[in-house]
């Protein structure tokens, strides 16, 4: 199989070393040369400057990684080519973006991938496991944080630089810590309304909104708080489920799972032995190679990809006109 990589920022090169990793060498990139990172692990593949030449080459899969606003820009015509495709969350930077790739998509079948890992980090699975089974009863309400420092996130790189702080890239909070809008909805299901407030509040010199905290009601019934920001020191990303007969809380930074039922002593859920971050990446990339070859359905598929976006919008709308908006 043949795989091309479009974008190589960091999260490209992590999928770039992860292929490898998973003995993927068949690897093409799609460069623009516009990046700021070194050009030396990137010396031993085959380049491309234009898009066209790239697909032309006949990939099986392109994974989509270069910044949110420029997407589509790739997605679209890799669609046309015939590939699977793995798109980077979140997979575009506005709603009106992915009308000209659902056309493609409708026509040729492309099976699509959004790239959402943390579906594959132990915590937030066992989490999943343990609602199913009732752990907690019926579940009744969330609390979830995410804030952490963004000119500690590639310290290599000038963060005023990054699309993450950019509105012209597709940056802000809101489109670049979105990973909760998608678990929340794997955890809880769709959400009937919500209301946000967001704002630039801290001295970071970006051009978007740096904090944001959203009510969320789903039509399950569940309801709770989502706060992201980016500005927190020291960093955090926790999450905390209430239900009719006990409490379930995970925290990334260890990735457990602590159950707490009534007086019943507490159970923890540790990580994997060894567990670390990139690990999500890697078993998010197998599971990618299995769509590819056919051997499985995107566990995210560009439908949840497309739900999380619209959740990501409507905290944006909300924030911006101060009225709560409704789904479905």
């Amino acid at each position: 199989m043949k795989f091309l990589i479009a974008g190589l920022g960091s999260i490209g090169r992590r999928h770039l070393r992860n292929l490898v990793a998973l003995g993927e060498n068949d690897i093409l990139l799609y460069r623009t040369h516009r990046g700021t990172l070194e050009d030396e692990e990137l010396a031993a593949f085959p380049v491309e400057t234009e898009l066209a030449a790239a697909l032309g080459q006949q990939p099986d899969a392109v994974i989509v990684s270069n910044p949110t606003a420029l997407h589509m820009s790739v997605a679209i015509p890799a669609a046309q080519a015939g590939c699977t495709l793995f798109l980077e969350k979140p997979i575009a930077s506005q709603l009106e973006e992915l009308g000209a790739l659902e056309e493609v998509l409708n026509y040729r079948k492309n099976k699509v991938f959004s790239a959402y890992q943390f579906r594959f980090n132990p915590g937030l699975q066992k989490i999943k496991e343990l609602l199913e089974q009732g752990a907690i009863g019926r579940p009744l309400t969330f609390h979830c944080h995410w804030g952490e420092y963004l000119p500690d996130w590639h310290p290599w790189e000038d963060y005023r630089q990054s699309y993450a702080a950019r509105r012209n890239l597709g940056g802000g909070v809101v489109l670049t810590l979105c990973h909760p809008l998608d678990y929340l909805s794997w955890l809880f299901g769709n959400v009937r309304e919500l209301f946000a407030y967001t704002a630039k509040l801290s001295d970071l010199e970006v051009d978007v909104e740096d904090t944001a905290d959203a009510l969320l009601q789903f039509e399950e019934g569940v309801q709770g708080s989502l706060h992201l920001d980016y500005f927190r020191q020291p960093k955090r990303h926790d999450l905390e489920i209430s239900g009719t007969s006990g409490t379930l809380c995970w925290d990334y930074e260890s990735s457990a799972v602590r159950l707490a039922q009534g007086t019943q002593a507490e159970q923890v859920f540790p990580a994997p032995e060894g567990f670390e971050r990139n690990q999500m990446f890697v078993d998010e990339m197998r599971h990618f190679i299995q769509v590819v070859k056919g051997e499985a359905e995107p566990l995210c598929t560009y439908a949840d990809g497309k739900g999380s976006l619209e959740l990501a919008w409507g905290i944006l709308q909300a924030g911006r006109y101060r009225q709560r908006v409704i789904f479905h």
